[in-house]
């Protein structure tokens, strides 16, 4: 069996001026991981990227990019994801040149600024880590999602600089014999990690929306 997870895009966005684009994930403390029971897969880092999306204040000036996966694993049991990690290298965080138009900006300099203190401090913080503690069912009789086709709920520990979190958010999962696909995007508020850059005060005064945008796309081989 080969196994593919496409669990969607490591994003720093606010939905683009007035509508939600994605899920707001459910943010808790800390959790237990869960037991991963059945057959193990290796994340494919070739073919695994975290995408993010970020915004200006009232959804202007929309930053996007990708970052890298170092490694991670699955395990899958009776055709359900059990458990599993991966840890994604903020050092290789990149910014779409698209999406900097002004000729007064520059991604590079962007790229630098992401990597400071301001934000993920990546020379003390090089990597973020996501473990799974919790996959369930999707019901839509019960939550209603934004991402067409969402089958489960997926909760983890998401790592980010010194603070770890448990989120939960909504997934398209398929599995077959041979491989595992997963999509997902979802929204979440960069400050509960203590990443507070020009988001002090209150809303009126924030120069940079406090949402980010994240969206996984992982792929696993069975060893």
């Amino acid at each position: 069996m080969k196994q593919t997870i496409s669990i969607f895009a490591l994003a720093l966005t606010l939905a683009a001026c007035g509508g939600a684009s994605s899920d707001q994930a459910k943010t808790e403390e800390k959790q237990e991981a869960a037991v991963a029971t059945g057959s193990s897969y290796v994340i494919d880092t070739l073919s695994t990227s975290v995408d993010w999306r970020a915004t200006h204040k009232g959804g202007f000036a929309p930053r996007f990019g990708v970052i890298s996966v170092n490694d991670g694993s699955l395990s899958v049991e009776n055709g359900a994801i059990t458990g599993g990690n991966f840890t994604i290298n903020l050092t290789g965080l990149k910014v779409d040149t698209a999406s900097v138009t002004e000729p007064d900006k520059k991604a590079a300099d962007l790229e630098a600024h992401l990597k400071s203190p301001d934000f993920f401090d990546v020379a003390k913080h090089p990597a973020a880590k996501f473990v799974i503690t919790k996959v369930a069912p999707y019901d839509s009789t019960v939550q209603k999602s934004l991402l067409p086709g969402a089958t489960n709920l997926i909760s983890g520990n998401l790592t980010l600089k010194d603070s770890t979190l448990n989120i939960t958010f909504p997934a398209q999962v398929t599995i077959t014999d041979n491989e595992v696909n997963a999509t997902a995007k979802f929204t979440i508020d960069r400050s509960a990690w203590g990443i507070s850059y020009k988001t002090d005060g209150s809303p009126e005064n924030w120069m940079i929306s406090k949402d980010v945008e994240v969206g996984f796309n992982l792929k696993a081989a069975k060893k």
